[in-house]
């Protein structure tokens, strides 16, 4: 089992945060992206960030995307549509729209 499969989703939306603002993005955006993905809305999103939810069960309970498939690139030197752990692959696809969103994208292209 990976590290980060227990790390706490909340621990590492900061850095996230962090990391779209230092390119020009915004929150909102960045809420906007992985509410996409996941399913979740502001509420839900919010409760998981409160809850200290790991990335496990942040996973577990969302409804990702069914065009989450087409995230495709490398993310920490691997392509992400080769990853076989299917939680993994989940947090790499967040993992590439952050990315791709703070390399200045456009929303609508991050969203596919």
């Amino acid at each position: 089992m990976h590290r980060i499969f227990t790390t706490s989703f909340a621990d590492v939306y900061p850095l996230y945060v962090a990391k779209v603002e230092r390119k020009g993005r915004t929150k909102a955006e960045l809420d906007q992206v992985i509410t996409w993905l996941t399913g979740f809305d502001d509420a839900a999103l919010t409760r998981h960030i409160e809850d200290g939810t790991t990335f496990e069960e942040f996973f577990d309970d969302a409804q990702l995307n069914p065009r989450a498939e087409l995230i495709t690139g490398v993310v920490c030197g691997k392509r992400v549509e080769e990853i076989d752990d299917p939680l993994m692959r989940k947090i790499r696809y967040l993992d590439k729209l952050v990315d791709e969103l703070a390399r200045g994208k456009a929303i609508e292209k991050v969203l596919r």
